[in-house]
């Protein structure tokens, strides 16, 4: 079974892999259906019962993956069941509204319920805590980025909440772009020649380079690089970097020890991004729960 139509289209639309995201869903059924068939629902739901289901807001926040959770319904009841999406991604999740109508067959909705919401909550969680990082930010210029730090196979859909919550994207991959840390220093022998390496090997690739000190970023400038990492800066050191670069038309992402606390005052600085890890590997769960009706 593959997605009916108009959820492959919704997806597509969302800047999403319909493929990708059906290989996600088939996994996390695996989970629930690799000892056999739901057999609480199978034993307590007869099976020619019908129901209604709502996907409904507990909580406020920002929504993502609405159409994940309707393509979840999908494959599991197929035509047999009814979608119908209320709510776009990247607006406000309002308590009690639903976002998401299924009819059909009650098996096929009780066993597909709990991947659904796991889905949908989770990248919710994501696009929420996004958009807060993003409205502390708000009028200093610079954009909240993600990082690598995501949940194994979820990836493209964690980065997607991201951008649902106003974010921006970091590197998709290992191979999309270079990022020279402080191991890749050490096992080239020098910021330099590490810098060197990666240009002679893939010189169409956007680079960047972590600097722990401001020697570092001068040693950087020097070799040409287009973004410079600042690892662990503080306030007075990240307005000093914010000078050195000033006019040269390379960019400056604020990275470790950031919360949302400070995060006003490190945009203030003038850098262009915040590069925050907890936006996928920190985020809690967006309430969501599924209610029968009838």
């Amino acid at each position: 079974m593959t997605l009916r139509r108009e959820i492959a289209a919704a997806l597509t639309s969302a800047g999403l892999d319909p493929a990708e995201v059906e290989a996600v869903i088939r996994r996390a059924l695996e989970e629930d259906l690799a000892y056999g068939p739901d057999v609480t629902t199978e034993a307590t739901v007869p099976h020619n019962a019908r129901a209604t289901g709502v996907v409904v807001p507990r909580s406020a926040g920002v929504l993502a993956g609405v159409p994940v959770a309707a393509a979840v319904f999908d494959l599991i009841g197929g035509p047999a069941v009814d979608v119908v999406l209320h709510a776009t991604d990247g607006t406000p999740a309002e308590p009690g509204r639903a976002v998401l109508t299924v009819s059909g067959p009650t098996r096929a909705l009780l066993t597909a319920e709990r991947t659904a919401l796991n889905l949908v909550s989770h990248l919710s969680g994501v696009a929420t805590i996004t958009g807060r990082w993003v409205d502390a930010v708000a009028g200093t210029g610079a954009a909240i980025r993600d990082t690598r730090k995501t949940t194994p196979g979820l990836r493209a859909l964690e980065k997607y909440a991201v951008r649902c919550g106003g974010g921006v994207n970091h590197r998709m991959g290992l191979g999309d772009a270079a990022l020279i840390k402080d191991n890749h220093v050490a096992a080239a022998g020098g910021l330099t020649a590490a810098v060197e390496a990666v240009r002679a090997t893939a010189p169409d690739v956007h680079l960047e380079v972590e600097c722990d000190t401001l020697d570092q970023v001068k040693e950087a400038l020097a070799a040409g690089v287009e973004l410079v990492l600042l690892d662990n800066f503080g306030l007075g050191q990240t307005r000093e970097a914010v000078a050195m670069v000033r006019g040269t038309g390379v960019r400056l992402e604020a990275s470790g020890g950031l919360d949302l606390a400070r995060a006003a005052a490190v945009a203030a600085t003038g850098v262009d991004y915040l590069a925050v890890g907890a936006l996928t590997h920190s985020a809690p769960v967006l309430d969501l729960g599924f209610d029968l009706r009838g």
